[in-house]
């Protein structure tokens, strides 16, 4: 593979994900201007969380990581009717054990919403609405499970556009819901639970033609006796836990959010739509490109395209996850009015969204590093060593949710609360949920952290020349961004309280202002658009 091709195939995949990120953000607004950040809300978040978890788990995570490697495999080393016997097998196979799984969710909708939601439990209306909805948007992750298998064989064959696109789909069905049906319907939050399930069928659809094309469509195939669906079964097994971490970590925090303040389900979903903008675009993209390319490397032994293909990973990331985190921590507040802050979401929810993003953008460079680090093991078929770094997270972010939860329970609380029952006190305190955003972000960094030092310790990577240069330069520019947006916000320092139309205006030119000193700095300390290129 020329190397080049590693900047076209992200420029191509986030070039699409940068068109479905944006409709995320137009989806979310749409949201919260028909619905606000209430008990409806937060019952629709943890319906559209619990089967929007397993599909990352199941899809996006460790399927697609098991399956992409011996998928490459297969199609660098033998017959094309053998590529094309592995899909109907996998498609099959993956189908029904997620046909099971539905069914299960949809059955025992009640007692998974008591899990993952255990405040609701208490309040009979919120959790018959939760139920309600979990019950049309479960189905979604056997579709969209299905749609990844489709999207990890096209990414195989350099086809990154059409996956990346596809989840627009998604976000203009739930557009349509929250604008066109839920005036219509008598209990109008229902109208998102519809628009997910037909999103799941739509987006399966979509790909199905270009599959066709490459001539991978046959009927999918039970095989749970092929060797091949056996080894993408047995790597995938461990990755559960390894490329799922950060969502796994989202859900623990849902299960403990049920129990905050009405609203905090809802904030909380706006951090983590304002993190999937650069994490989606840049860190995914990344991670799905370099996966196939590790793959190839991996499989010819060459072990020095391995390594500077990782490098090249590793390099671009900083550059776009870095400026990120503190352009998302000064502008949070900024960002939240001009975008969401209007109809019926008001300027308490603004504050309340901005404190989740600004903790939890704190972990965005983590976040994106371990969507590029772990392919490095996956190429690899090493799927283990993810496993330990992974729980270790999980528990780390366990223990820190409990500890930051009690740190400003004890510095925001009352004499009166802190005297009288702790789980009462944090069901009435705003703003607690941050504490969440924190633990997660600080968990992040222990996953890449053990990640890190366990490649090392593996010796297939080697730092190339020049990475000195690069930190500096990032050092200064980001430092020169910061600068920049301070003073936006100095000169600007209302934002609640100003007309819609000045608020655009305003975060517009801090954008502008703060991406061109983010690049002037970058280009006045010697950077150029060629090290974008792989080497």
């Amino acid at each position: 593979m020329k190397t080049p091709s590693l900047l076209r195939g992200v420029l191509s995949f986030s070039g699409m994900t940068m068109v479905s990120r944006v409709l995320g953000l137009v989806r979310d607004m749409a949201i919260n201007h028909s619905f606000g950040a209430n008990a409806a809300t937060d019952a629709f978040w943890v319906a559209f969380r619990i089967p929007n978890f397993m599909r990352r788990l199941f899809a996006e995570g460790s399927f697609s990581t098991a399956f992409v490697p011996v998928f490459t495999e297969v199609k660098e080393t033998r017959p094309h009717a053998d590529l094309k016997n592995l899909m109907a097998r996998t498609a099959g196979t993956l189908g029904g054990v997620l046909l099971v799984v539905t069914a299960i969710g949809v059955i025992f909708a009640p007692q998974v919403t008591a899990l993952f939601s255990p405040g609701a439990v208490e309040s009979p209306d919120k959790f018959s609405l939760t139920v309600n909805l979990l019950r049309l948007t479960f189905p979604f992750l056997l579709f969209v499970s299905l749609t990844a298998l489709c999207g990890g064989a096209l990414n195989s064959f350099h086809r990154f556009g059409l996956p990346a696109l596809t989840p627009v789909i998604l976000n203009l069905c739930m557009i349509a819901g929250a604008l066109w049906l839920a005036p219509k319907l008598h209990t109008p939050i229902m109208a998102m639970g519809w628009a997910i399930l037909v999103a799941g069928i739509l987006q399966l659809m979509f790909q199905l033609p270009t599959l066709r094309q490459l001539d991978l469509l046959a009927l999918p195939r039970w095989g749970w006796n092929s060797p091949d669906v056996r080894r993408i079964m047995r790597l995938m097994v461990p990755t559960l836990f390894g490329s799922s971490v950060a969502q796994i970590n989202l859900l623990l925090d849902t299960i403990i959010a049920s129990l905050l303040i009405a609203g905090s389900q809802s904030w909380l979903s706006q951090a983590d739509r304002f993190l999937e903008l650069p994490l989606g675009v840049f860190g995914v993209a990344l991670g799905t490109v370099i996966l196939p390319s590790l793959s190839r490397h991996h499989v010819a032994t060459d072990h020095d395209g391995f390594s500077k293909a990782l490098d090249w990973g590793l390099r671009i990331t900083l550059l776009i996850a870095v400026p990120a985190m503190f352009a998302l921590m000064i502008l949070s507040f900024p960002l939240v009015a001009t975008i969401f802050q209007n109809g019926a979401f008001t300027a308490f929810d603004t504050k309340m969204a901005s404190m989740s993003i600004s903790a939890l953008s704190f972990g965005l460079p983590a976040f994106a590093l371990v969507k590029v680090v772990l392919p490095a093991f996956y190429a690899r078929k090493d799927t283990k060593t993810p496993v330990r770094a992974g729980v270790a997270s999980l528990v780390s972010n366990m223990v820190l949710n409990v500890l930051f939860l009690a740190l400003l329970f004890f510095l925001w609380a009352s004499p009166a609360q802190k005297a009288g029952s702790w789980m009462e006190g944090i069901a009435h305190i705003p703003g607690l949920h941050m504490a969440l955003g924190m633990a997660s972000a600080l968990a992040s960094y222990i996953n890449l952290g053990l990640l890190w030092r366990w490649l090392g310790k593996a010796g297939v990577y080697e730092a190339q020349p020049g990475w000195a240069r690069h930190l500096v330069r990032l050092a200064v520019a980001c430092a020169v961004m910061s600068a920049v947006l301070l003073g936006g916000l100095y000169l600007w320092p209302e934002w609640s309280d100003v007309n819609h139309g000045l608020r655009v205006v305003r975060l517009a030119v801090l954008v502008c202002a703060g991406g061109g000193a983010y690049l002037a700095a970058l280009f006045a300390m010697g950077f150029r658009p060629s090290d974008l290129r792989a080497r």
